[in-house]
């Protein structure tokens, strides 16, 4: 007898506490003011419109700034065309003239710095 009045005391003490642990929740009025201030502000769709309506797109730019911007991205070769890859890939920049270039591949040759076909990269010295 003694256990299930216990178990009965615990019951009611848990519901109690489970019940007052409850916030309030909002008033009529709070909730009609809630869905006024949505209204005016046009966040409620009717009907069968999209869910959220769509918010209208401001931008801080003027066109001509907007048209600037362009043409210093297409003189720079930023934007692409087609199907390309966007964005574009930017070629590599070289300050060796071809002549260079074949010079440094000369001294490496003559150095037994390159290797050819099978060979172990980089080659071993001999």
């Amino acid at each position: 007898m003694m256990k299930a009045l216990l178990a009965a005391l615990m019951a009611t003490t848990l519901t109690v506490t489970g019940m007052s642990a409850h916030a309030e929740g909002k008033t009529r009025a709070q909730v009609r003011a809630e869905l006024a201030a949505a209204k005016a502000a046009g966040e409620v769709s009717f009907g069968e419109l999209d869910y959220p309506p769509e918010q209208r797109v401001t931008t801080h730019k003027t066109r001509e700034q907007v048209r600037a911007e362009l043409a210093q991205a297409r003189a720079a070769g930023e934007l692409s065309s087609g199907e390309l890859d966007y964005p574009p890939e930017q070629r590599p920049a070289t300050h060796k003239t071809r002549a260079q270039v074949r010079a440094e591949l000369a001294a490496a040759k003559a150095a037994g710095e390159v290797s050819f076909g099978d060979l172990d990269y980089p080659p071993s010295d001999r």
